[in-house]
């Protein structure tokens, strides 16, 4: 009899494992497959988790999934620059249909990848393409743009017409965009309302591209530095440096203002003074791009996001109604050209 129930457990628990096989979502061990759509991201220098840029761009992988247009999703996150090549090579060589590549840094790796894996579609994230190459989308966004109206923002809500801006390197355009921008929308808020406004832009270039978005320490003491001299809203636009500094900036009941997503919903240790953030539209951008190699849509060459700015969430009752307006004109006159931030595309 206990010989019995033995046989009968043992055929049960086959049965639950065939079962299981049976059901089991693609892995990374199928990308070889054809019919298995497979997507891989690889980070510029930082985590997934930066709550900023990173973190954008593998949300929007990840978007592609539960659309269910990719089968299996993964993230290599990049510790040195010099393994750029190495973390692609890891997709290309298992399969993978396409390989997002996050930041301006991994430009000339990925173009040279593409040469490697013909068959790989490679989406590059804020690596604008001077010169079209096969295999390669460029997915650019005007940071001059959302730089230019949380600039115009912070002026006009400064009561000490002083405010910071804390950034990466500006040996990264899209960073230098983002400064410059803020920048000027601050001087075009000033000549609307003839006020004038200190505007302190520090950036982070006196270090290499493994620090200058990972040093939330440095952030946090810039960012204090400036409201020693008298800012009352500081900008962060740097990854984790730039998180350091609006954190720094919200603990000390300053307006911090986050970038590329809605940091109110990702940094909740500043959320509750966080007036708004220049928005990239990287996660839609993204998971577009992966839905259109599949649908093969997608074309090589350069590719342009939207950008905009996020809503005034617990600060919304701060935010004058006039400032409100002012800031969808300001909008809808970028979006339609009719103002314009003078920013050039890279640093002169």
């Amino acid at each position: 009899m206990k010989k019995l129930y033995f046989v009968m457990a043992l055929l049960i628990v086959a049965s639950m494992i065939l079962s299981a096989c049976g059901a089991s979502a693609p892995t990374a061990a199928d990308c070889t497959k054809e019919e298995v759509f497979c997507v891989g991201l690889v980070t510029d220098v930082g985590k997934i988790n930066d709550k900023s840029f990173n973190q954008s761009a593998w949300e929007g992988v990840q978007k592609s999934n539960a659309d269910g247009v990719a089968d299996v999703v993964q993230f290599i996150e990049t510790a040195d620059a010099k393994d750029y090549a190495k973390n692609i090579a890891q997709f290309g060589d298992a399969g993978y249909d396409v390989i997002v590549t996050v930041g301006f840094g991994l430009g000339e790796a990925t173009d040279a990848a593409a040469a490697t894996y013909p068959n790989v579609r490679f989406i590059g994230v804020d690596q604008f393409q001077a010169e079209t190459v096969a295999g390669v989308s460029g997915l650019n966004f005007p940071e001059d743009n959302a730089g230019f109206l949380v600039g115009a923002l912070a002026a006009m809500m400064s009561k000490s017409n002083k405010i910071g801006a804390v950034c990466g390197t500006d040996v990264v355009p899209p960073v230098w965009r983002f400064g410059e921008g803020y920048k000027a929308g601050a001087a075009y808020a000033d000549g609307m309302n003839g006020t004038t406004t200190e505007v302190f832009v520090v950036y982070h270039s006196d270090v290499g591209f493994d620090k200058t978005f990972t040093d939330p320490e440095w952030g946090a003491q810039t960012a204090k530095s400036m409201m020693d001299q008298g800012a009352d809203a500081i900008f962060g636009c740097g990854g984790l440096t730039g998180n350091g500094a609006i954190t720094a900036a919200a603990q000390a009941g300053a307006y911090a203002i986050g970038v590329d997503t809605d940091q109110y919903l990702t940094l909740p240790e500043a959320a509750p003074r966080m007036l708004s953030s220049a928005m990239k539209l990287i996660t839609p951008g993204v998971a577009d791009l992966i839905k259109a190699t599949k649908d093969g849509s997608i074309a090589d060459g350069n590719v342009f996001g939207a950008a905009g700015y996020a809503p005034f969430h617990d600060l919304d009752g701060e935010v004058p109604a006039e400032v409100k307006a002012t800031m969808e004109e300001i909008k809808a006159g970028l979006l339609d050209g009719s103002i314009t931030t003078g920013v050039p595309p890279v640093k002169p």
